[in-house]
């Protein structure tokens, strides 16, 4: 019979060969060990320690040897090390994940940072109008490192609309500046931020809900004199 089928048999053996099996179990056992020569000869060979057991002296055992004081240093050592290398192989898989997301994000950082641009000056205050009565829209952009930062105030809406800002760079391009959604009562001003330079920066918009509303940047209008940045709103 395969080692594998008498695996559970063989739990018993050492209880068997001590006289502590259960009655039942051991006339099962017993059946078993008549067609079974591998554990029959495993469980005549305990028999004959468990007979021998009787006439040990525990006076003549040995202690039990101590592991050196070092050891557990030198396992807890091997085991931070395994981490580490672990951890290191996890952290090289992320950056090689990543490192494609990068290189896009570079690239568009190049396009819309575009050199020459201000990191400092003055904020621009941009007022929306033509707007339905009661609502009101404003805002102020300052220029960043990374671009320009928007503090958008939106008021007189219904609680919960969805806004969503944008700003318009050379040749009508137009970037997403992000969204948030604005809160009945609520007075503050949602701060969002664009990878456009300011001084690159020729409009604004925000589309409240279904409908869209643009106002130009003055900063962009001095830059650019000879081109016309009129109020939308659709």
């Amino acid at each position: 019979m395969k080692a594998e089928n008498c695996r559970d048999w063989r739990e018993w053996l050492g209880a068997y060969a001590l006289g502590h099996l259960p009655e039942d179990e051991r006339v099962a056992l017993e059946a078993h060990l008549e067609g079974c020569p591998d554990c029959r000869a495993e469980a005549e060979a305990l028999g004959s320690v468990a007979k021998l057991l009787p006439h040990a002296d525990p006076s003549r055992f040995e202690t039990a040897p101590v592991p050196p004081p070092a050891l557990a240093g030198r396992v807890a050592a091997a085991v931070g090390a395994e981490r580490r290398k672990a951890w290191l192989r996890r952290l090289r898989f992320r950056l090689t994940l990543t490192g494609a997301t990068a290189a896009v994000a570079a690239v568009a950082l190049a396009i819309f940072v575009l050199p020459g641009g201000s990191q400092s000056g003055p904020a621009e205050q941009v007022s929306f109008g033509s707007l339905p009565p009661g609502m009101k829209i404003a805002a102020t952009l300052e220029p960043r490192a990374f671009g320009t930062q928007i503090h958008m105030y939106v008021n007189g809406v219904p609680s919960g609309t969805l806004c969503r800002v944008f700003v318009r760079g050379a040749k009508g391009s137009r970037l997403s500046a992000g969204s948030f959604r604005y809160r009945w009562g609520g007075d503050e001003e949602a701060v969002l931020s664009s990878a456009l330079d300011l001084s690159r920066t020729k409009a604004i918009g925000v589309r409240v809900g279904h409908r869209t509303f643009v106002a130009p940047v003055t900063t962009a209008e001095a830059s650019n004199p000879d081109k016309e940045i009129r109020e939308e709103t659709t």
